[in-house]
């Protein structure tokens, strides 16, 4: 039986904060992950590379290519390809993949319930909030929109912000920087994917999971804390890390 609105904390999982009672912290800054997290494209980022594969000669099963969804391509690619198919291939790969995603799949991705609510809340309790994204640009500027979050979002990171891309902790500290370099004890990510836990972990950071990116709730044990979506997040806000103090 799926387990509903889990809040409390998960013990030695999440890296700095929330190890004890001994101080209050009253989290500042709030970083979203934004595929499978505020809007619903994980699916069709997984066809766009399945269909990419098999013009490369790869045949691989929907549910392979899925699981791997949320890491950039560069850690993508080396699950599916040998360092040699790299060497020759990968920026013809890369760019094929963009082309069928933005052609074919882009304009299907549409934003989860209460994105936008949820945002005016966290913005109201006067929390600064930035986006952290595997995907390029071009592509957050469309998912801001789906989402209706363009005016209200502090900071964002972009695959063009980061050397490496989710598990690498590399977007998350280019988020950081951008709102300041603020305490890590008082920011907390929040995140749809194994990959975004590991990622924000490594940068000291804890994580609020959600369920709408398909991904298994045992995959995302890492977390603080799992709610099934955006609406679940924003109904039992004052209950969640985002708004509790701990200590």
């Amino acid at each position: 039986m799926r387990r509903q609105h889990q809040t409390a904390f998960i013990a030695g999982t999440c890296g700095q904060g929330y190890r004890g009672s001994r101080l209050k912290v009253v989290i500042t800054c709030v970083i979203f992950d934004v595929d499978g997290t505020l809007v619903d494209s994980v699916d069709l980022h997984a066809l766009a590379w399945q269909e990419t594969m098999r013009e490369f000669g790869k045949d691989v099963a929907f549910d392979k290519v899925r699981f791997q969804i949320g890491k950039g391509g560069d850690q993508l690619m080396p699950v599916f390809w040998s360092e040699e198919e790299l060497a020759e291939k990968e920026d013809k790969i890369s760019k094929r993949r963009a082309e069928i995603f933005k052609n074919k799949y882009l304009g299907e991705v549409r934003g989860f319930p209460c994105v936008r609510e949820l945002f005016q809340q966290i913005l109201s309790d006067g929390k600064k909030i930035a986006l952290a994204s595997s995907a390029a640009g071009e592509e957050l500027e469309t998912y801001k929109k789906c989402a209706r979050i363009e005016d209200l979002v502090e900071a964002q990171t972009s695959a063009d912000d980061a050397e490496k891309s989710k598990p690498h902790p590399d977007i998350f500290q280019a988020a950081l920087h951008q709102l300041g370099d603020p305490d890590l004890d008082e920011t907390i990510v929040v995140g749809d994917t194994p990959y975004d836990i590991e990622a924000a972990t490594k940068a000291g950071l804890r994580t609020v999971a959600v369920r709408c990116g398909g991904f298994a709730e045992e995959t995302l044990r890492g977390a603080a804390a799992i709610f099934d979506d955006p609406a679940d997040l924003l109904k039992h806000y004052a209950q969640s890390p985002l708004r509790r103090e701990d200590g």
